[in-house]
């Protein structure tokens, strides 16, 4: 008989803007949710049912996390959201070996490390998961060489394990969002001049939220997107796929 999902939810990367709106989804349509980061005191901010501290670029800090959600809300979760990432804008002649190697450590190898280690708790079992990609890897965007090569890797790793795995009944999906107001970009967005430029570059026109890129994530860890697997949904105002018209 085919298992069934059970009701919670495991949200890395769960203080920062996509992570913590995505905990407040997942728990509004009743899943209870562990929400994971490194930084214990504004973790606390987050209205999750428990919180983990933990390293997830680490393979001992990804088995911790679930090990810990296990621990706390009883089983290990059905739905993951690895929401953990990074930045770094620069070109590749100017790019440091530590920065880039930071950048493949927080984004590939985080994602590397949280799947597996779920994968392995689930023991057989089904489940769901969505993972943060971006569209700097879905189409060439200049100075962003090293983040690319790294967000490239995660959806390398989304459809080969979709592949792996498709029959032990798990969905492994990927989002790929374009500029979104987060404390990540706050920076560069609390500049007016930037704003403006950065909201023309998209057909749809100004600079997304992160609740409408967790809006996707939360349906791709729901039942309405039981057919889909293997996917990277790029949610970027259309950025990757049309030109806006000139006027």
């Amino acid at each position: 008989m085919t298992q069934a999902f059970n009701d919670i939810a495991l949200v890395t990367g769960a203080r920062g803007g996509i992570g913590r709106a995505l905990v407040l989804r997942l728990r509004a349509r009743g899943l209870r949710v562990a929400a994971v980061g490194r930084d214990s005191a504004s973790l606390a901010e987050v209205a999750a049912d428990t919180h983990i501290s933990a390293d997830t670029t680490t393979p001992e800090g990804a088995a911790a996390a679930v090990q810990a959600c296990k621990d706390t809300l009883g089983a290990t979760p059905s739905w993951l959201a690895h929401a953990v990432g990074s930045t770094l804008i620069a070109p590749l002649h100017r790019t440091k070996t530590e920065a880039a190697r930071e950048v493949l450590r927080v984004n590939l190898e985080s994602s590397l490390w949280m799947l597996q280690a779920w994968i392995n708790a689930l023991g057989g079992a089904p489940g769901a998961a969505v993972f943060a990609s971006s569209v700097v890897s879905r189409i060439g965007v200049a100075n962003h060489e090293a983040i690319a090569a790294a967000k490239g890797g995660v959806e390398a790793l989304v459809r080969s394990a979709a592949a792996t795995y498709a029959a032990q009944g798990l969905r492994i999906n990927a989002v790929a969002p374009g500029m979104t107001d987060t404390p990540m970009t706050a920076g560069m967005l609390k500049v007016p001049a930037m704003r403006e430029g950065a909201a023309k570059q998209y057909p749809l026109g100004g600079v997304q939220t992160a609740d409408e890129v967790a809006a996707v994530m939360d349906w791709l860890l729901s039942p309405d997107s039981a057919r889909l697997t293997g996917q990277v949904i790029a949610v970027d105002g259309g950025f990757t796929t049309v030109r806006p018209l000139v006027k």
